[in-house]
């Protein structure tokens, strides 16, 4: 009868062992390391813990190189630091870096603004000053860095009209701290971001009270559930450019992919954006403006350039009433497209109801023979309020801030 095998760790050879390890987080690697000698020695394997650097601290190979350690050690001291927030760090450092990238070759100066992370004593200090536990996605993001110098244009988007103008900055945690609310309506909530034009923040819950979530992010109406959500999806929006720089500043100008309309050889696209500052619910007065931007194609024939002379509107609300508006040129210019030309403009609307939507055309003549014109068709395009969450303590002002 053939003896029966008995393996045990020791026996085993480090190939195996070390592809098992490699499906492990950094907290089952530690436990293994504690159970013998022989697994504590495969668990300082350096690219199990190069493996986890790059995913947790998005270390590469120059930060190892640059600090002179083991991947192990590099591991060991970020998380000393930065532990508390494994959960959070690698996507808003990679948002950090993505954004800092993008402005660098779209709007230097904006980055020139950004702030050196703060300390972790001093978020410490924050809390205890305003008595209240900051969510830990937004401490790590304070740690990456703390808010932007007060400077204009704001990091976080700007718009402009003929006679108002936003931009805001993102606070840092001092400043912050010192706009901490306790009033009723906003108690405990922290600003994130300044307007100095308007007096406009965002604000973000600090505690469940008065109606308001947890961490959601707010003008008083709900932005986002959380900081992590909020900055990210800002990020994704500036370097994807869904949200424009014009003139070195963010636009926050959202585009619906679906509203895009070609007539013949010219191309129109709409994007809009909710104005709180300039709305209110009592009584019902909700702002919007829109972005259209005309083009006409390269592939365009030369004797296909063309002038705009008027526009029609056909505005419906949300009881179904219809509006139907008929003017000259656009906000005061006439156009004159030719292959390649683009035309952009901005202009604003208000309404009595949480949302409209509004569609249209241009009317425009050829160059070369006035007597003949022709339309292109401005795409149907929504403009909808976002949900307003009332206060569960009556407040005196029922603006939006």
């Amino acid at each position: 009868m053939a003896a029966s095998i008995v393996l045990n760790l020791d026996s085993l050879p480090s190939d195996p062992l070390l592809l098992i390890l490699s499906f492990l987080d950094f907290r089952d690697l530690v436990s293994c390391s504690l159970v013998s000698r022989r697994l504590n020695e495969l668990t300082g394997h350096n690219p199990l813990w190069k493996v986890l650097c790059k995913k947790h601290w998005l270390l590469a190979e120059a930060d190892k190189s640059h600090r002179g350690q083991s991947w192990k050690e590099l591991f060991r001291e970020f998380y000393i630091d930065l532990g508390r927030y494994i959960d959070h760090y690698s996507m808003l450092k990679e948002s950090w870096e993505n954004l800092k990238s993008y402005l660098g070759q779209k709007c230097p100066r904006m980055i020139a603004s950004l702030k050196d992370g703060a300390k972790e004593e001093e978020l410490d200090a924050i809390e205890a000053q305003i008595g209240c536990k900051l969510p830990n996605d937004y401490r790590c993001s304070y740690r990456i860095h703390n808010g932007q110098k007060l400077v204009v244009p704001g990091l976080m988007g700007s718009m402009a009209l003929s006679n108002h103008y936003r931009s805001e900055d993102l606070l840092d945690i001092e400043t912050a701290a010192g706009g901490f609310q306790q009033r009723k309506g906003m108690r405990q909530c922290l600003p994130l971001t300044f307007c100095f034009h308007t007096g406009l923040s965002q604000y973000m819950a600090l505690e469940s009270v008065e109606g308001r979530v947890h961490s959601e992010i707010f003008y008083h109406c709900p932005v986002r559930s959380n900081f992590t959500e909020w900055f990210t999806s800002y990020v994704q929006n500036v370097v994807t450019g869904e949200y424009p720089i014009i003139r070195d500043q963010i636009f926050r100008y959202v585009h619906d992919k679906k509203c895009v309309a070609t007539t013949g050889d010219i191309t129109v696209s709409v994007s809009t954006s909710f104005l709180p500052e300039l709305s209110s619910v009592h009584p019902p007065h909700f702002f919007f403006t829109y972005r259209i931007r005309i083009e006409m194609a390269r592939s365009a024939l030369p004797e296909s350039a063309c002038q705009l002379d008027s526009r029609y509107w056909k505005i419906t609300n949300a009881n179904g009433n219809v509006e139907e508006v008929r003017g000259p040129g656009v906000v005061g210019e006439f156009p004159v497209m030719t292959p390649g030309k683009v035309h952009e403009y901005a202009s604003c609307t208000t309404f009595s109801t949480t949302s409209e939507h509004m569609e249209g055309h241009y009317t425009f003549h050829q160059l070369k023979n006035k007597e003949e014109i022709f339309d292109v068709s401005i795409p149907r395009f929504y403009m909808v309020c976002p949900p307003f969450r009332e206060s569960a303590v009556r407040s005196v002002c029922q603006h939006f801030l």
